[in-house]
């Protein structure tokens, strides 16, 4: 079965999405069991100038719905980015992979040659499908999901790289 743009974005999203979910599980048993506050988890940065948890998991989010939709030529749902739960951010996560699930694979192999034109902060960006997802879309979504991550592991909840990794498709002989 050849490799296409579909397959090399979908699965990545959904298994790092679903990953990130399985952190957050693990982060609201450690704010339970440690009595901590989690809404100070969910605003936790590690430098001044970072993204806090809460946005990370967003911004995460964001990359791969919107970025899959670019590719499929379709328009992705807005959310509101309103989360301040741990359950709300599973939830946006859960909808998040439910939408990747919409989209017309045909239509996300056939945009590797075709321009893509997506905001840059004031500007807009153009690139071609492939060198969007491979240079644009895959490095800022893991970007934010290893962000994410660190938060999380920095503020002591207790995740290693199975947990980053999540349930990707190894045959074990």
């Amino acid at each position: 079965m050849p490799f296409s743009m579909s397959k090399s974005s979908l699965p990545v999203f959904e298994i790092g999405l679903n990953a990130l979910s399985g952190v957050l599980d693990k982060a609201a048993a450690f704010v339970a069991a440690k009595k901590v506050d989690p809404a100070v988890l969910l605003g936790w940065r590690l430098a001044p100038d970072m993204f806090a948890l809460a946005r990370q998991v967003q911004v995460a989010c964001d990359q791969a719905k919107n970025g899959a939709a670019r590719l499929a030529s379709a328009e992705p749902p807005k959310f509101e980015d309103n989360e301040t739960t741990l359950d709300q951010l599973k939830e946006r996560i859960a909808k998040t992979v439910a939408y990747l699930k919409t989209l017309d694979t045909k239509a996300i192999d056939a945009s590797a040659d075709r321009e893509i034109t997506f905001p840059l902060g004031p500007k807009t960006g153009h690139m071609q499908g492939g060198d969007y997802l491979n240079h644009f879309v895959l490095p800022n979504f893991y970007f934010h999901l290893t962000a994410a991550y660190t938060i999380a592991r920095h503020c002591g909840v207790e995740v290693g790289k199975r947990d980053f990794l999540g349930n990707i498709p190894v045959q074990r002989t």
